[in-house]
């Protein structure tokens, strides 16, 4: 089997959504004939989601570019190890360091409006007590995560959020492929879910180009679908 010489654009979606929050990314990147896959994010913890997004991208005939917003900013960080892995972009993303949690990381920074917004729920864990899981108060959610969706669109997104566990807070990074990996970094200037200063941190320090968009929101890969996308165009024309 012929390898594709074009990455395969890998998109990991944070906490709090789904791989349908790519859907206008995606599109941009089809009308370019880019080859994307948005795989579904586990969200139960750094390491398992990690090895899952890293199995996918081994599994992908070619050189992958891995793109990973908020929380999936972490696991690309972990899972851009993969050998195929030849670049990363993370959108309103953590950007972490080896051995660094994303407790850790944003606390570095004055706490996003997120923290005290956060709602507990349990979900059953295999030969432990039940586990803890968190999502974002729905009445708090369209400002803190979706400020420039239309309102209507934030009320279906606050109830369609997925969980993730509490643990991926404290969970520490094993691997920082940014050390090995060429990177971009997307930073959502008014981003009310990961302080933008947490963004730009990890960003320089991984030595990623940088692009910021000072209105954005933390789900600006919805509201600007077309920016995220030619971040992503960058990344795989540079890495071809």
């Amino acid at each position: 089997m012929t390898t594709n010489p074009t990455p395969t654009a890998v998109l990991v979606h944070g906490a709090f959504s789904d791989a349908a929050s790519w859907t206008g990314v995606i599109a941009e990147l089809q009308n370019h004939s880019i080859p994307v896959v948005a795989p579904p994010n586990p969200l139960r913890g750094l390491a398992s989601d990690a090895a899952y997004i890293a199995s996918v991208a081994a599994q992908i005939d070619g050189p992958v570019v891995l793109v990973g917003h908020s929380y999936g900013g972490a696991i690309i960080s972990v899972a851009g190890a993969a050998k195929n892995v030849v670049g990363l972009v993370y959108v309103a993303a953590y950007v972490t360091e080896e051995g660094e949690s994303l407790g850790k990381l944003q606390g570095r920074f004055p706490l996003s409006r997120l923290v005290s917004n956060l709602k507990k729920a349990t979900y059953p864990a295999e030969g432990s007590e039940p586990a803890v899981e968190v999502t974002i108060k729905a009445e708090a959610f369209p400002d803190i995560f979706a400020a420039d969706v239309p309102a209507a669109a934030t009320k279906v997104l606050a109830v369609a959020q997925r969980p993730l566990a509490a643990s991926a807070f404290t969970e520490t990074a094993s691997a920082a492929a940014w050390k090995t990996k060429p990177s971009w970094a997307l930073v959502a200037g008014a981003d009310q879910a990961i302080n933008p200063e947490v963004e730009r941190f990890g960003a320089k320090r991984a030595g990623a180009t940088i692009v910021e968009i000072e209105d954005a929101s933390h789900a600006v890969a919805v509201s600007r679908p077309k920016e995220v996308a030619e971040l992503i165009r960058d990344a795989v024309r540079a890495t071809s």
